[in-house]
């Protein structure tokens, strides 16, 4: 089911913080597009080894084949050995802002694209690729989490355990944890002390 001759690929967006249900969207996506005959290729980097590497895993152990890669080159040439009709990015923000022209030559090629990942770091600053997926996007769906502290809308995520030395974009595996590492935080309650839960 390919897009027709000349026509360029869409792209779409879901993001927000952890524990916002990024994952289980970009499965639910995928699940769909697969019903309807879209040959998908799901993409994740080989950094988050949560759970088993070649799959796409939720908070919640919701899985889905994947194919890991390392960096954009990699990513780039999976697709280019696929004969696919959209390709879905997960945690898009571990591969940097290099993944932006990656991206807009799936799209040139009349592939689908869709992205995932966080669009804010753990000390709330912007974290690309994410915001700038976001203003080329046709779609984009932000999702929000729970605060742990009141229950209201999250759109942050914290640290609560001690942050290693370096930037909160110096991408290593250190990013990557559940609730033993982070929570979820509204406006009011994010920036309240990382060191430990209140």
């Amino acid at each position: 089911m390919h897009a027709p001759a000349g026509s360029c690929g869409r792209l779409e967006v879901i993001t927000g913080p952890m524990f916002s249900g990024k994952s289980e969207e970009l499965m639910r996506r995928v699940r769909r597009a697969r019903i309807a005959g879209v040959e998908a290729l799901v993409i994740s980097h080989s950094l988050d080894t949560r759970a088993e590497l070649s799959a796409v895993t939720s908070h919640i152990g919701v899985t889905v084949p994947a194919v890991p890669v390392g960096d954009v080159a990699s990513l780039a040439e999976a697709a280019r050995a696929e004969d696919v009709d959209l390709v879905a990015i997960d945690e898009a923000q571990f591969f940097g802002p290099d993944l932006v022209p990656a991206v807009e030559k799936l799209l040139s090629r009349g592939i689908d694209v869709i992205v995932e990942g966080l669009c804010v770091t753990f000390d709330g600053d912007p974290f690309e690729p994410l915001p700038t997926f976001m203003a080329l996007a046709e779609d984009v769906t932000k999702l929000t989490a729970v605060c742990t502290v009141c229950g209201r809308d999250a759109v942050f995520h914290e640290r609560i355990a001690a942050a290693p030395a370096g930037s909160a974009t110096d991408i290593d595996a250190s990013h990557i944890g559940g609730l033993d590492s982070y929570v979820a935080r509204c406006r009011e309650h994010f920036g309240h002390g990382t060191a430990t839960e209140p």
